[in-house]
């Protein structure tokens, strides 16, 4: 299994022991560095938080990451790639617990992309429920084998650009039909003429779904 050994963070606002952790999943061809970026907009309103951007363990072509090689673009390809990234994700986020003493429901995880496939993969499956999940321009993947998997429940928010021309935002919809077919409760926002990246109606509607999610567990 490949590990996550590094990445981009940022320490709680307050500069006390993290109560709750924020972890943001870059998309295919970034790194942490990208996607701590959401960070600084959130913090103010989680002073107890920790944010942690890891790199997906694998390079991509150029100076990226990725958590698998996108050479297939079939529903089968991306499950299987999900499902083979899972493991490094699940282990960094295990030591992060321990290490902080802390449990699934003081942790929310924010994807962008392929992170949001990952985010969903692995939100849905961890033992215990996660506090939610934010998906950007994202989808959902191993969508057959989750009505017969042992999942978890977490809210999830769904957060798409109306013109992304990576991953449409048709997308969004499939991600969230099939999501609440299992009883999961989803939210979405669509952002008008956006592409394939986060406007400033998604940073606040993400930052106030985070907040909103962790709160009431401290």
């Amino acid at each position: 299994m490949s590990k996550i050994v590094n990445g981009s963070s940022l320490q709680p606002l307050s500069g006390s022991k993290p109560k709750q952790i924020v972890l943001l999943l870059h998309g295919y061809g970034s790194s942490g560095a990208d996607l701590i970026a959401l960070a600084p907009h959130w913090r103010q309103a989680l002073p107890d938080a920790l944010f942690l951007a890891p790199n997906a363990p694998q390079r991509s072509h150029g100076a990226g990451y990725q958590w698998w090689p996108l050479a297939a673009f079939t529903p089968q390809a991306l499950a299987a790639g999900a499902a083979s990234a899972a493991p490094a994700i699940d282990a960094f986020v295990d030591r992060k617990l321990k290490q902080y003493d802390l449990t699934e429901a003081d942790v929310a995880i924010v994807g962008f992309s392929q992170g949001t496939m990952m985010a969903l993969h692995v939100g849905l499956r961890r033992a215990q429920a996660v506090a939610g999940i934010v998906g950007y321009s994202g989808m959902l993947t191993g969508a057959p084998e989750l009505a017969h998997a042992k999942i978890t429940r977490p809210p999830v928010l769904l957060i798409h650009g109306a013109a992304d021309p990576i991953v449409p935002v048709a997308a969004l919809h499939a991600a969230k039909a099939e999501l609440q077919k299992l009883g999961i409760e989803v939210s979405d926002h669509v952002s008008p003429g956006v592409g394939h990246s986060v406007d400033p109606e998604g940073l606040r509607r993400g930052g106030a779904f985070v907040v909103e999610a962790l709160t009431p567990r401290r």
